[in-house]
């Protein structure tokens, strides 16, 4: 919690440059509000940096989720290129992760961590086998192992597999580590899932 404060603070100028783009650049909230589940099921509202024009269809990328947990797709990420309901700063501010920045109010209220497993959206649970609920004993976190993992994009069962491994190890020094691997994917604006 302390963490995430003294980040707030530290990013405030940056994060009211992004906010003002975003209002800009296309009507509608600054924040794009999201139903997630948390730690044994809890849900609550995860909060981005909109991308996405107001009031875009989530049926895309909940037909991709679905593809990609049968193995159809090595990707959840549906691709921006030519994507109508992304705004004109979208494509940059996922590229540099810069919409995933008010998750640290999620950190800050106790609804994430700074390190985890990718926050599941409602819908994605839906669909998830018995196994798969392992990964919803720990708090979601900003970024973790599989957020991190040079080899992506990959299977949804491997995403699984990294962050029961994570879970099952996790520590004070593995959690510095991912935070400081996810510096370099920041600045090589490399797209998390």
């Amino acid at each position: 919690m302390f963490l995430s404060a003294g980040a707030l603070v530290l990013l405030s100028p940056l994060l009211g440059a992004v906010a003002l783009a975003v209002k800009l650049d296309s009507k509608g909230p600054v924040f794009f509000r999201q139903r997630r589940v948390g730690r044994g099921g809890k849900e609550f509202t995860c909060l981005k940096f909109r991308s996405m024009r107001n009031g875009a269809d989530d049926a895309v990328h909940k037909a991709n989720f679905r593809r990609w947990l049968n193995g159809e797709t090595e990707t959840v990420v549906v691709k921006d290129v030519g994507d109508s309901r992304i705004t004109r700063v979208g494509p940059f501010l996922r590229a540099t992760n810069l919409d995933e920045l008010p998750q640290l109010l999620n950190v800050f209220r106790g609804e994430m961590s700074l390190v985890g497993p990718r926050p599941a959206i409602d819908y994605e649970v839906e669909m998830y086998g018995p196994q798969h609920f392992q990964r919803l004993a720990v708090k979601p976190g900003m970024t973790g192992l599989w957020q991190v993992d040079n080899h992506r994009p990959g299977s949804f069962e491997g995403m699984v597999k990294m962050d029961l491994y994570y879970i099952g190890r996790r520590s004070l020094l593995m959690d510095t580590k991912l935070i400081l691997l996810t510096v370099p994917r920041l600045l090589g604006m490399k797209r998390r899932g």
